[in-house]
């Protein structure tokens, strides 16, 4: 479902795949060949989320913000995550069941650990591994999660055409 709220409608790029049962709601930007799953919510109430090109997010997941919020290009949000961050960096995944709470910022090419939970208002530079409850810092990013990070990416993009020509697609 894809509604209007104060008067902002979501901007949704022709490429973007949107479940037939997600709900998106206000001043929201979707990127080309953006997919989002079954059971995801993105909710904006009074600023704006931008999700940039070749991002998914999976089933169930909740991205919400009361501000501002940008969700850079080519990341993976993992099933079942709860997302309030203000900023996630390119090439970034967070991994399912993780928690990224209010005004949050984690750099490009990071990486959160299934189960995390990062707190309000903590920054993560770029090529962070991050894990626990509470999140913290526990390394950098290596090249092979660049690899595993990028194959995510890629391969929901290349799931788009099979749902879209299977009927499945709300942005047709």
């Amino acid at each position: 479902m894809i509604r209007k709220l104060n008067g902002k409608s979501p901007k949704i790029h022709k490429s973007a795949f949107i479940a037939e049962n997600a709900y998106i709601v206000g001043d929201i930007e979707i990127g080309k060949d953006v997919s989002i799953w079954p059971g995801a919510v993105i909710r904006s109430d009074s600023g704006k989320i931008t999700i940039g090109e070749g991002t998914n997010i999976q089933d169930n997941s909740v991205i919400h913000s009361d501000g501002n919020a940008e969700i850079q290009s080519f990341i993976t949000i993992g099933h079942g995550v709860i997302c309030h961050a203000k900023f996630i960096g390119k090439n970034t995944l967070l991994g399912n069941g993780c928690i990224v709470n209010n005004d949050a910022s984690v750099g490009e090419n990071s990486l959160v650990a299934s189960g995390s939970v990062i707190t309000n208002n903590a920054i993560f530079e770029p090529n962070s591994l991050i894990r626990g409850v509470p999140g913290k810092k526990i390394g950098r990013v290596t090249e092979k999660h660049i690899i595993m990070i990028n194959s995510a990416t890629q391969a929901y993009i290349k799931r788009i055409p099979l749902y879209t020509q299977s009927g499945l697609n709300l942005n047709k």
